[in-house]
């Protein structure tokens, strides 16, 4: 059956960002490592609504546990903000610009600037900036290349709907292909008689016209090959008579060369062969009648005859009832509603995917924003660390100390106030953003990916409380029918044909249609009442006896084949002319140089023009005449038994007609007709596996499924969607420690109001004196 190439290839590959989806899904098994719920298991949840509650928690638990993290992270983190300010404006939490000197501050000004550069730079910047940016990009890309896939399984699906009635019309027409051969056997074989004999009398005479031919040629050519052989053994013979060839080098070779001339001759004689003209003539005397116009009679008799005009009336009822029955399957106006439909839906996606793309734009610029806050925060934290490890003097006090250092302090203590200020809008996003997109991947893309989900649509009763069959009954309005849609999406995905997916025999069966026995009936019905006359055909009459007589005595069995064989496998020289040539050339070549040496050669090329002018026409002539003679032996062997064999069998069938008409025709009746009832059976068959497997195959269909599911859903939504999450939240995470790092970092780099008394000898103490030495008042906070 002739199908269409379909262009979609339902199947996406992210790339290198697929990395960072197989991370994100890993954690979300983490978080929710249950299977998902199927089958019965569902149904008895509807039917007891607290159990149903009881479950989904139970599900949903690592959800639910992560978003109240989540929750509580968006309202104590601006609370704990709020406190850390009015306590620093109360002088406490480190507000004092006063710095308490220590032995190891060197050492933590270090650890602390360390930490927040690799706790809370390099991780969020890799894991979480990076990651939500490329997650927000990666869909924009997407939703920007979706109308190219759109667009294909549109016309994929053009071509499923307008293909589907020429491969139904393809089926139809191949009844004639069944009806050709029905009448084919008819007018070949049905009480017709094949006389090979025919073609054994043109063979036997274009086997005698080739003999008589290439004797002709045969003898004429060897007369002449002999004249020019003649002729060069005796200018070989003068040449070799020279002077030159009584010098001692030359001498040798001139005496071999002398004792070889006799085996240039002729070997093969032709010209005492016996000629064909006499059997020639009587094989022509016989073809003056017609032999095979006398069949053509019998077969026009028997070809115009009412069996005949009946079997092929009864052949063109059969197409026409088939033709008639398809016409009336409802395809057509089905078909035709859903190009409707089609056509609609493609209309309304190009009118709204602009305005798709442009809320899409939206998002990106709000996530963009939401990256941006991140950066902000990034960026503080980078001028504090730089200007604060470059600004910094370990020689100056820490209230002498440079701009540039009490700018890096500055900078981290602005960092840690937008941490407080964006904190808690990033969280909310990433509440959110989780909840949708983890729910989405665990109960949708991952029970679509191992068909769990189909289960669960083909729970009985769960779609409908009356059906039992969802599916079922929205296409048949029979929900007792086993039509589930895991079983039409898997069908649909190996590409069967639509008719078995869908079991449309409950809508209308094509084993009725293509019910053989239908058409058996009536075609055993017309042929029983054929009368078929048979007394006016004449298979061959005397004349034509008469003829196959003559043939048998033409005289092909007096030729004497022996003679002709003998000559035959002769060869038409002595010696091979090439060969003579060759060597004559080669011992040219040991005489010295001169004119001896150039008349030798003269000579070798001379036979080797001989050869290729006389000696292969020759030979070839020899070919055909061992061809037809060797027929002409076969012929002869079996021509008489051959002849009385036509005859006999002639007189058989022509005493069966006529004595035995009715009978034959019973028999021969009953065996055409089961020929023609075989051929029905290998037709219906084969329209039944082309239409359960072939005619309108539905892998458009699957690849809809899986073009919106699977791959806007799922690859470009959700892994994007979990991805910007994945890395918003472990950024948010991070600005807990990165707050309490840059707090403890700024003060070593801010320029400090007050400071402890400082002493270059006394006590050891590298310049500070003990507090209680002094009385000087210590801070607490340090």
């Amino acid at each position: 059956v002739p199908a269409k190439t379909y262009d979609t290839g339902a199947y996406h590959e992210p790339g290198a960002i697929g990395i960072l989806f197989k991370i994100v899904h890993a954690f979300l098994y983490l978080v929710q490592p249950n299977t998902f719920p199927q089958g019965k298991r569902i149904n008895y949840f509807c039917l007891k609504y607290r159990f149903v509650i009881d479950v989904a928690i139970y599900y949903e638990i690592g959800f639910i546990v992560s978003a109240a993290l989540g929750l509580l992270f968006i309202l104590l983190l601006p609370l704990v903000g709020l406190c850390f300010c009015m306590c620093r404006c109360c002088d406490n939490c480190g507000g004092e610009m006063h710095q308490r000197q220590k032995k190891n501050a060197d050492c933590q000004r270090s650890c602390f600037a360390t930490f927040l550069f690799v706790a809370s730079l390099i991780i969020r910047q890799v894991v979480g900036v990076l990651c939500a940016y490329a997650a927000n990009q990666h869909l924009t890309n997407q939703v920007r290349g979706a109308k190219k896939l759109v667009n294909s399984n549109f016309k994929d699906l053009k071509i499923f709907l307008n293909d589907t009635p020429a491969q139904i019309d393809y089926l139809v027409n191949q009844y004639n292909t069944t009806k050709d051969k029905a009448l084919s056997d008819l007018n070949s074989n049905f009480f017709f008689f094949k006389f090979h004999i025919f073609a054994a009398i043109r063979e036997t005479k274009e086997a005698l016209e080739n003999v008589s031919v290439s004797v002709e040629v045969l003898q004429e050519g060897t007369e002449r090959l002999h004249a020019n052989l003649t002729d060069v053994k005796m200018h070989l013979s003068n040449t070799l008579n020279d002077s030159a060839c009584n010098a001692a080098q030359a001498a040798s070779t001139c005496n071999i060369i002398r004792n070889s001339l006799a085996q240039l001759n002729i070997n093969a004689n032709f010209s005492g062969l016996p000629g064909v003209s006499l059997q020639l003539a009587k094989i022509n005397d016989v073809l003056k009648i017609d032999l095979s116009s006398l069949v053509q009679k019998v077969y026009s008799q028997y070809r115009h005859s009412n069996f005949c005009h009946n079997i092929k009336s009864v052949l063109e009822s059969i197409g026409s009832n088939i033709t008639t029955f398809t016409r009336a399957l409802p395809v057509q106006k089905i078909l035709a509603d859903l190009m409707v439909h089609l056509t609609q839906s493609e209309a309304y996606v190009q009118d709204y995917f602009p305005l798709v793309e442009q809320y899409d734009f939206y998002r990106w610029l709000g996530c963009l924003i939401l990256c941006c806050m991140l950066v902000l925060i990034l960026v503080f934290y980078y001028l504090g660390l730089l200007c604060g490890t470059c600004g910094y003097d370990k020689h100056a006090s820490p209230t002498t100390r440079g701009c540039i250092s009490n700018t890096g302090g500055n900078f981290l203590m602005a960092g840690v106030g937008f941490s407080f200020l964006f904190s808690w809008v990033l969280m909310i996003v990433v509440v959110l953003t989780f909840v949708t997109g983890g729910n989405v991947e665990k109960l949708v893309c991952e029970p679509f990916e191992d068909k769990n989900l189909f289960k669960v649509l083909d729970t009985p009763y769960l779609l409908n409380k009356h059906w039992k069959n969802y599916l079922a009954g929205i296409i048949f309005k029979n929900p007792n029918v086993n039509l589930t849609f895991e079983k039409v999406y898997s069908d649909c995905k190996e590409n069967k044909g639509i008719y078995t997916s869908l079991h449309l025999e409950y809508l209308f069966n094509i084993n009725e249609l293509l019910n053989i026995s239908m058409y058996t009936e009536d075609v055993a019905l017309k042929i029983e009442h054929i009368q078929i006359n048979l007394s006016k055909i004449i298979l061959l009459d005397e004349i034509g006896k008469e003829n196959l007589l003559n043939f048998s005595s033409s005289g092909i069995d007096g030729i004497d084949f022996s003679a002709y064989l003998t000559e035959i496998n002769k060869s038409v020289t002595k010696v091979d002319l090439l060969s003579f040539a060759n060597d004559l050339e080669a011992r040219a070549d040991q005489l010295p140089k001169g004119a001896l040496e150039n008349a030798l050669k003269g000579h070798a090329n001379n036979i080797r023009m001989i050869h290729n002018q006389q000696v292969v026409p020759l030979e070839q002539a020899m070919s055909t005449l061992n061809q037809s003679i060797r027929l002409l032996k076969r012929t002869s062997s079996e021509l008489m038994v051959k002849v009385k064999n036509v005859i006999g069998a002639v007189n058989a069938a022509q005493d069966l007609i006529n004595n035995n008409a009715s009978q034959v025709i019973v028999q021969e009746t009953k065996k055409y007709m089961d020929t023609i009832i075989g051929y029905f059976e290998q037709y219906t068959e084969w329209v039944k596996e082309s239409i359960s497997m072939e005619v309108a195959a539905c892998k458009p269909i699957a690849n809809v499924i899986d073009t919106a599911v699977d791959i806007f859903l799922c690859s470009y939504i959700a892994d994007s969607v979990n991805t910007f999450w994945f890395g918003l939240g472990g950024s948010s995470m991070f600005l807990i420690p990165a707050i309490i790092f840059a707090v403890k970092l700024s003060k070593y780099y801010r320029r400090m109001d007050t400071e402890d008394v400082y002493d270059d000898t006394e006590n050891g103490n590298n310049g500070y004196h003990k507090e209680h030495l002094y009385g000087i008042h210590n801070p607490v906070f340090t």
